[in-house]
This record gives structure tokens, C-alpha cells and sequence, in this order.
């Protein structure tokens, strides 16, 4: 599940670890992937069913849909040096992704080592670029940089569905911003962050562990979800699975009763129907007045 604040208006500056995504609103907005026992979508939910609590206060609900909507997704996949052994698969698991768009759905891609570059803007199209192909390992590894302007990108985009896709090792040599500035402004975009971890035993060694649990904690904190180790079937299953997540989730939105101090405040979905687990980021920061 991905909430967040919905935007009304947002400013950022790229670059510094001291800057982060303008916020400016007066509601929060939940987006709840509910999964039976199996892990498929559940569809019929009424809203009368959903309740929401923030700091363990239940809200009033204002607002409830429950369709399949387009989305938004910035893909990132990691090109440093690191990942040589693994570009053919992460370039693989993009088109994957594209692949599995639907007509309204829009996605972009960058590509990061020791800077964040284009390779296509936003398209609905399931073809990629030329670009794609000429992706080659090199440098450094901006991974909060990346993750930071996927969710700048996304503060700008109408749809109410957002992702960020991350194809990384997870180990970040070069960035000017900190994982948790990066986290921040993915929850402040309203942005679910999906992480696939590119990384060989053989590659990142005994470091793989704490890279994960940096893949793990993205995709945890916003909502999403981590695949590990990724092979064939593994991966085209679980690019199915995120188009899928995306598409039929449940929005809510309600007006918070408590202050805007600048303080994290948790958040929680409950259901009236047992058996079902229900993905959400743990919470938000509300913007100082």
C-alpha cells in the first residue's frame, strides 16, 4: 500500500541533502493493496468496511474509490560498476515492467552511477527506447539521488497512483542525499517504492546484508515490496504481480485532526474481514505550518 499527502503544490531543488519536496496540503491520501491468503487482490471491498487511525485516533473517511486507475512509475536501474555482471538482467526487468503497462499508465526511466541521466521520459508506449541497450556499467552509485528525483518527478504527476522501481544492489557510494531524505520525499510524492535487488553473493559479499536491508527498508516504510535475487520466472511473476498491485488498490483520504507540527505520525488501514493483509507505509510527516 502507498499513502501519502496529497500534493497541491511542491518545490525541488536536486542536488543537497538539506533539500526535500515542498508539501502544502490539507489531506492525507491512502492508497491500500488488501491481499487474501494466497497474496491476490481482493476486489469488492464497500467503504464502510475501511477504518483509519492515525497515531491510533480513528479519522473520518472523506474520501473512497475503489477501481482500477492508471498510474505513474519512474524506474531507476542502477549502471554502476558494481552491477556489470548484471545488466543484461536489470535492462531485461525494465522491459519487463513496460511490458506489462496498460493503456493509461505512464512510466520513465533513469539510469544512475555516479549521476542520475535520462534514458525515456514519460510514455505509455511498451517499446524502450534505444537507450536502454546502450546502458553499460560505470562509476559510482547515486542511489538516494535516484530514488530522490523519481520522487521529485513524481510530485508533478496527476495520477493518484505512484511508483518508484528500483534495480539496484542496494550500496550507495556517491549520493548528496541521505537514505532518509530520499525516503522522505518518496512518502511526501505519495510514492510506493518497489526494490529488486541486483546483487551476487560473489559481488557484494559480506555487505550484502546491510545493502538489502536498505532495498528492504525503502519498500517497506512506503508500502511496497523487496524481491530478492531475482532469476526468470522469479522476476517476470513479480513485475506482473506490481503492475497488477498498482492498478487495483484502494484510495482513501481523510482530513487529519492533528496539528501540523512537523512530527511523524503513524498510520494505520483496519478491515471488518479477517484473513486479509493489507500493505501500507507506516506513516508521514506533517509540514509545519
Amino acid at each position: 500500500m502507498l499513502f501519502a499527502l496529497l500534493l497541491t503544490c511542491s518545490a525541488v531543488i536536486f542536488g543537497q541533502d538539506d533539500e526535500v519536496i515542498k508539501v502544502d496540503s490539507s489531506l492525507v491520501t491512502l492508497n491500500a493493496a488488501v491481499l487474501d491468503a494466497s497474496g491476490k487482490p481482493v476486489s469488492g471491498l464497500k467503504r464502510e468496511q475501511f477504518k483509519v487511525f492515525e497515531d491510533e485516533r480513528e479519522q473520518s473517511i472523506g474520501f473512497f474509490a475503489a477501481e482500477e486507475t492508471p498510474f505513474a512509475a519512474v524506474i531507476v536501474i542502477d549502471t554502476s560498476g558494481s552491477m556489470a555482471e548484471r545488466m543484461s538482467l536489470a535492462r531485461s526487468a525494465a522491459i519487463r515492467f513496460l511490458e506489462g503497462l496498460r493503456t493509461d499508465d505512464e512510466a520513465k526511466i533513469y539510469r544512475f552511477d555516479s549521476k542520475v541521466e535520462l534514458v525515456q521520459d514519460f510514455s505509455n508506449g511498451r517499446d524502450v527506447g534505444d537507450k536502454i541497450y546502450d546502458l553499460k556499467s560505470r562509476g559510482m552509485t547515486a542511489l538516494n539521488d535516484a530514488v530522490f528525483q523519481a520522487a521529485s518527478d513524481l510530485s508533478k504527476r496527476p495520477e493518484k497512483r505512484r511508483a518508484i522501481i528500483v534495480l539496484s544492489d542496494g550500496e550507495d557510494t556517491y549520493s548528496g542525499h541521505s537514505a532518509e531524505k530520499a525516503l522522505k520525499a518518496a512518502l511526501a510524492a505519495d510514492a510506493v517504492i518497489y526494490t529488486v535487488d541486483m546483487s551476487t553473493m560473489e559481488g557484494a559479499g559480506a555487505r550484502r546484508p546491510q545493502n538489502q536491508g536498505v532495498l528492504r527498508t525503502f519498500a517497506e516504510k512506503t508500502g511496497g515490496t523487496f524481491i530478492a535475487t531475482p532469476g526468470g520466472t522469479v522476476l517476470r511473476d513479480a513485475f506482473k504481480a506490481i503492475v497488477n498491485d498498482l492498478g487495483t488498490q484502494y484510495t482513501l483520504a481523510y482530513q487529519p485532526t492533528s496539528a501540523r507540527d512537523g512530527k511523524w505520525h503513524a498510520l494505520e488501514i483496519r478491515i471488518d474481514r479477517p484473513n486479509l493483509k493489507i500493505r501500507t507505509r507506516k506513516g508521514y510527516n506533517a509540514e509545519k505550518q
